[in-house]
């Protein structure tokens, strides 16, 4: 039924997404301020798809789009149509604070990539390392997370749903990770 394939967890996911980390801060450069691994594959033990999202900070979108669209096509990278964030429950921002841009690579060469690039300092670039870092802080949370996303894979007939029906779960951590940054002064 659905096109979502959760794995369980690979012990090579985090140092290839170091691997592939280092490749993006070559490629890119000084137009990157900061390539951090982010999202399931960059949690120990957490089970995923086997696709690694990065996240690139940047200061300008706009410049980073026309910087990075001929460098990230050399390495296999499409720039997506998809250009905000989910924005959580219970949060009043503008929309514009969740804009980013998204280049995708299937297929190689290299490992399947979702590399998001978002504003350095914005609640989205913010919002991607609180979660991978909160779910590092509690490993006993993981294997629950994991548990929900092979269920929801199992039931949900593509990506689109999986995600839409992801997202206030997400929210959920978030309110979480919320509490656990203000108790630990966690910053990214």
């Amino acid at each position: 039924m659905a096109d979502v394939i959760i794995e369980r967890h690979h012990d090579d996911w985090l140092p290839a997404g170091r691997t592939l980390t280092r490749t993006i801060e070559d490629v890119l450069g000084d137009a990157a301020s900061r390539v951090e691994h982010i999202g399931s594959t960059s949690i120990p033990a957490m089970d995923a798809k086997p696709i690694f999202d990065l996240q690139v900070s940047v200061a300008d979108l706009d410049k980073a789009e026309r910087e990075f669209a001929p460098v990230l096509a050399a390495q296999g990278f499409t720039l997506s149509p998809y250009r905000f964030d989910h924005v959580p429950a219970g949060r009043d921002d503008p929309r514009e604070l969740w804009t980013k841009r998204l280049w995708i690579r299937r297929g190689g060469p290299g490992p399947d990539v979702n590399l998001h690039v978002r504003l350095l300092g914005s609640p989205n670039e913010r919002l991607a390392l609180l979660f991978r870092d909160w779910f590092r802080a509690r490993p006993q949370a993981v294997a629950a997370y994991a548990r929900f996303k092979r269920l929801l894979a199992g039931v949900t007939p593509d990506v689109g749903t999986y995600a839409d029906v992801k997202d206030p779960v997400v929210d959920l951590v978030i309110v979480a990770a919320e509490e656990w940054a203000e108790r630990t002064d966690w910053r990214p």
